[in-house]
């Protein structure tokens, strides 16, 4: 009996060291920290470092990092590459936006009506169908004229007589006043000069008084026509008209002579200049038309495309930073600002008013400090790849300062 109560205390003895070293056992594993890749959870690792596959940093499994862990510091060939360039965060001018709906027109301005120079027939047309393009001196009709025949004769006759007679001052006037009606008549210099007995001509090539496009053609070949008649109308689209409609309230934001951006879908944002407010509302509307005339040189723009006039009113001094400094998502906003040298981190914002240069903001920054001006979406994407999560996942919940 005593044997066998001595067989189980030894027993009990060793059942509990054996337990014991169990149990030191799974404490020493399980506090052993292991760490693993957020793009590729199969990489494991028992210390810090970077994942094999991606070369993200590696995160302790089963937790993010921490918001303080979210800076990014660059090397001065990255910042270059990058094209990462910062400012201070000021107090700037902006002013409150309020886009149009518009459309560009022909300016009236500089549309050219070609006429006949003399009482004549239409012996030939150059230019037959609207829509074509023609360049200013090009040949645009040709015309049969007595009248022009018999000014010519009297200009050759003038001229003779002021070569033979040396210069006397009266032949002198003669010549001058016949040249000056066949220059009055649309002939040019050259033609003239090119005048002589031998090339006496009926028909007269008339050129286009300016560049353009032909919009309407009035006559035929064949037809008579006087002097004076309606031959041509030629749009110049080198200036254009933007006409938009506004509110009576919108009105009062403009007066004639401001200069205002246009954007289509052509080109960028455009300079444009008020030229007209119209003092009255459209009949049945309760809108009234803005005018504007727009530079056209690159002949880009078309008379009725689509576009927008955008206006700015009400300018403020407010804390603001470049528009394109702030990156939108959908939990916020956020800008990087730069925390030591070639470093960075994101924080959250609140915005305000905005136009295209520039945004307010009315929460999370202050003047003084740095923010990332261009590059920002750059430095967004480094950050996802090397920290694996969204930014604004660790700093949505920070304070905003």
């Amino acid at each position: 009996m005593k044997h066998l109560t001595i067989c189980i205390i030894l027993i009990s003895l060793l059942a509990a060291c054996t337990f014991k070293n169990e149990k030191d056992i799974i404490d020493r594993h399980s506090s052993t920290k292991q760490y693993t890749c957020p793009m590729h959870p199969a990489v494991i690792a028992n210390a810090p470092g970077q994942c094999p596959v991606c070369g993200m940093d590696l995160v302790l499994k089963g937790e993010t990092p921490a918001a303080n862990n979210l800076e990014l510091m660059l090397t001065d060939t990255q910042i270059k590459l990058a094209n990462v360039t910062t400012q201070k965060v000021s107090v700037g001018s902006i002013s409150q936006i309020v886009p149009i709906n518009a459309r560009l027109a022909i300016n009236e301005d500089f549309t050219e009506f070609v006429s006949a120079r003399a009482a004549g027939r239409i012996e030939k047309l150059y230019f037959k169908e609207g829509g074509r393009e023609v360049r200013k001196g090009e040949a645009l009709y040709e015309l049969y004229s007595e009248n022009l025949l018999t000014l010519q004769k009297e200009y050759l006759m003038a001229r003779t007589q002021y070569n033979q007679l040396g210069g006397e001052l009266r032949y002198k006037s003669f010549y001058e006043a016949a040249e000056k009606k066949l220059l009055l008549y649309g002939l040019s210099k050259e033609q003239v000069s090119r005048l002589n007995e031998q090339n006496l001509k009926d028909r007269i090539t008339f050129p286009s008084p300016v560049s353009g496009i032909i919009k309407e053609i009035k006559v035929n070949e064949g037809n008579y026509v006087a002097e004076g008649s309606l031959l041509y109308r030629i749009e110049n689209n080198s200036q254009l008209w933007v006409e938009g409609e506004l509110y009576a309230k919108e009105a009062d934001y403009l007066k004639r002579g401001d200069k205002i951006l246009v954007q289509t879908n052509a080109e960028s944002s455009l300079e444009a200049t008020i030229t007209f407010i119209s003092p009255e509302l459209r009949a049945g509307t309760q809108v009234m038309i803005v005018r504007a005339t727009l530079p056209n040189p690159t002949l880009l723009l078309k008379p009725g495309q689509s576009a927008q006039i955008i206006i700015g009113h009400s300018a403020r001094q407010l804390i603001t930073i470049p528009a394109n400094a702030v990156i939108r998502a959908g939990r916020g906003a956020h800008v990087f600002v730069q925390t030591d040298h070639n470093t960075f981190a994101p924080r959250v914002v609140k915005t305000g008013i905005e136009n295209f240069d520039s945004i307010e903001i009315t929460e999370g920054l202050k003047t003084g400090e740095t923010v990332v001006a261009t590059g920002a979406y750059l430095l967004y994407s480094e950050l996802v790849l090397k920290k694996g999560m969204d930014p604004m996942m660790s700093t949505s919940s920070t304070h905003i300062h």
